[in-house]
């Protein structure tokens, strides 16, 4: 049994912070149903990424969707609407993404879901939280990490802001919802009563950065510096980095520059001794490594560093990953089918439980593919005229 077998969750989320929570406890076991508009569907389905498609809809949107059911439904229609409600009042969780005030506009609010079914545990997933001046603000990741300052802590020095390379917020934001409803969930068991569960795009990515935030608050707020180059953490101090070798770049963590100079058997300048300058002259410091690092490639200084217990790792990319032992004996890849036959090959979902890993085989559906069968188990046809 899964951990979250009976568990039935309505998706009425888009696009991705909302469905990658969805995809989660759907890995975990529970029954997600995606609430879409008839024809076109959620938005995610045209949202692409290289022109890649999947049938008619884009395959980041089945990355995103996989071993979920699809239910179309107009909820500006009053009898689609009126089935939708008596979906909502069998469900365990709803989550959705519209702006402020469309759900209290369509009647699918919390305060009016909660008379429905006081059970349920509802989730909404907004760009900026509810309040002015930023309520209606377009919540989309690459503005969120705009003015949230995680600009400022990717690339060098000298690079303009520069954000991550990747929906990261979505994702963040995603996980802190799965958080919020798993925990709700504990809490129905102990109270029978459901509640609400809000997160934001901003929030999710302003906790991302506590860490630097809290050292901006605690030290006369003084901006984050990215080193000149191989630049990896605004705050913190040489040989923490990334360096050029011979042949790579090797990546240098947590150790204190004397003990690494020890290993890499070059003597430390008397300037570089004292732990104020690892941050104060972090440039020049690693600068100076980087000259050292350029005359060995990098197998060499792995075997060197790691039989001294230094923290570094080879920078690979994709390709070198994922033909490397110690990616592949984690399994984390998967082939899924859609209703068509067409195969997808993608990421599991990367918690195990008991040792266990999580495979899925069933991919995104169809805009509506399960209409016929939900209506006849949740009895949606049988309403009152």
């Amino acid at each position: 049994m899964k951990l979250l077998e009976g568990i039935t969750v309505l998706e009425f989320s888009q696009f991705m912070a909302g469905p990658s929570a969805g995809l989660k406890m759907a890995d975990l076991g529970a029954r997600v149903i995606k609430i879409e508009r008839p024809s076109s569907g959620e938005g995610g389905r045209q949202i692409v990424i290289k022109n890649l498609f999947v049938g008619n809809d884009s395959l980041v949107f089945h990355t995103i969707n996989r071993n979920k059911e699809s239910y179309a439904a107009n909820l500006k229609d009053e009898e689609d609407l009126a089935k939708v409600k008596k979906l909502i009042a069998q469900a365990d969780v709803m989550t959705h993404n519209f702006r402020p005030g469309v759900m209290e506009k369509i009647g699918l609010d919390y305060a009016s879901v909660q008379k429905i079914n006081p059970r349920i545990v509802y989730g909404e997933v907004s760009g900026y939280g509810s309040q002015a001046p930023w309520a209606t603000k377009p919540g989309q990741d690459l503005l969120v990490q705009s003015v949230s300052g995680l600009t400022y802590l990717t690339g060098n020095k000298n690079d303009p802001p520069t954000p991550m390379g990747m929906a990261v917020v979505d994702m963040l934001t995603g996980a802190h919802l799965a958080q919020g409803i798993l925990a709700t969930l504990v809490q129905r068991g102990k109270t029978g009563e459901g509640a609400k569960v809000s997160v934001s795009l901003l929030e999710s990515a302003l906790d991302f950065q506590f860490e630097v935030l809290t050292a901006y608050l605690n030290s006369e707020k003084k901006p984050p510096q990215r080193a000149e180059s191989g630049n990896a953490h605004a705050y913190l101090g040489a040989p923490y980095g990334v360096y050029p070798t011979q042949d790579g770049h090797i990546a240098i963590a947590m150790v204190p520059l004397p003990k690494l100079t020890d290993f890499m058997q070059i003597e430390l300048p008397e300037a570089y001794r004292e732990p104020d300058a690892w941050f104060e002259q972090r440039d020049e410091i690693m600068n100076w490594l980087a000259s050292h690092f350029r005359q060995k490639p990098i197998q060499e200084w792995l075997n060197t560093l790691e039989s001294a217990g230094v923290w570094c790792a080879e920078v690979l990319n994709y390709a070198e990953l994922m033909n490397h032992p110690g990616y592949q004996v984690l399994q984390m890849e998967q082939q899924v089918e859609t209703s068509d036959g067409t195969v997808i090959h993608t990421t599991r979902c990367p918690i195990r439980v008991d040792g266990e890993r999580i495979f899925s085989r069933k991919s995104a559906p169809k805009v509506g593919e399960d209409n016929q069968r939900i209506e006849a188990e949740f009895n949606l046809t049988d309403l009152p005229r």
